[in-house]
C-alpha cells in the first residue's frame, strides 16, 4: 500500500508479540528503576523517573512496523531520546570503548538488542506517553523503547534494564529475528528474505493475534 514499507499493511496499535508472551502481564512498581550492566566498570541502578526528566524530552509522531505485516501509523510518543539516555548512564557506569550492541529487557522478560549506532539513532526514544498520555500496561508501561526505522519485535515494552555489549545477542526472537532489522531493508529475519517471510507471517498472524484476543477476552470475563 501506498505511504508503507514494502510488505506492510495498516492496522490499529494493539498488543502483539511472541505467542509465548500473550499471557505474560507485568505489574508496574511503584518506583521503576532501570539496571544497568554489561561490559562497564560500574553496573547500577536508577530511578526510571530521573531518566525521563533529563532535559531534551519531546513528542515525536511515527510508526510502528510489526514483522508479521502490520503497522500502526501516526503514533504521537512522548519521551526522551535514548542518546540523551545513553550520555547520562555512560557517564556513570563507564561503558567498554568497543560495545558496539545493547539489549533492553521489560519487566515481562522479553528481550531485544539493537547494535548501538542504531540505538543512538536521532528518532529512538525511552518512552512514556502515547498521545500526550502516559502508556497502559498493554502499551509497555512504565516506559519502552520506539525505534521507529527497525521492526517492532525491537521496541521493548516495559523497559527495566539495559545491557551493554560487545557482541550481538539474539535476545528472545533468536534467530526468528535480525542483527539490525530494518524496516528500510525488509531485514525481518537471518533466516530467509523479507519477501518471504511476508508469506509465512501472513499466514501465521491470525493464529497468533488469536492468542492475544483471547487472552484480553479472559482477562476481561476474570474481571482484570
Amino acid at each position: 500500500m501506498s505511504g508503507l514499507p514494502r510488505g506492510q499493511s495498516p492496522a490499529p496499535l494493539r498488543r502483539f508479540g511472541l505467542p509465548r508472551f500473550a499471557g505474560v502481564h507485568p505489574e508496574v512498581p511503584a518506583r521503576p528503576v532501570l539496571s544497568v550492566s554489561g561490559v562497564v566498570r560500574r553496573p547500577i541502578q536508577i530511578d526510571l523517573a530521573e531518566l525521563l526528566a533529563l532535559p531534551g524530552r519531546r513528542e515525536q509522531v511515527g510508526d510502528l512496523h510489526c514483522v508479521t505485516t502490520w503497522s500502526a501509523t501516526g503514533l504521537r510518543w512522548g519521551g526522551v531520546p535514548f542518546s540523551v539516555v545513553h550520555e547520562a548512564l555512560a557517564a556513570r557506569v563507564r561503558p567498554h570503548p568497543r560495545c558496539a550492541w545493547v539489549t533492553f529487557t521489560g519487566l515481562d522478560g522479553y528481550r531485544s538488542c539493537l547494535a548501538l549506532a542504531d540505538a543512538l539513532a536521532e528518532d529512538v526514544l525511552l518512552a512514556d506517553t502515547l498521545d500526550g498520555v502516559p502508556l497502559t500496561g498493554d502499551q509497555g508501561a512504565p516506559a519502552r523503547l520506539v525505534a521507529p526505522a527497525h521492526y517492532g519485535y525491537k521496541s521493548v515494552r516495559h523497559v527495566c534494564a539495559v545491557e551493554y555489549r560487545l557482541s550481538y545477542d539474539p535476545g528472545s526472537a533468536g534467530p526468528l529475528g535480525h542483527r539490525r532489522g530494518r524496516v528500510e531493508r525488509e531485514e525481518r529475519s537471518v533466516l530467509l528474505p523479507g519477501w518471504i517471510w511476508r508469506r509465512v507471517w501472513r499466514g501465521l498472524l491470525p493464529r497468533v493475534r488469536r492468542r492475544y484476543d483471547g487472552d484480553v477476552s479472559d482477562r476481561g470475563s476474570a474481571g482484570v
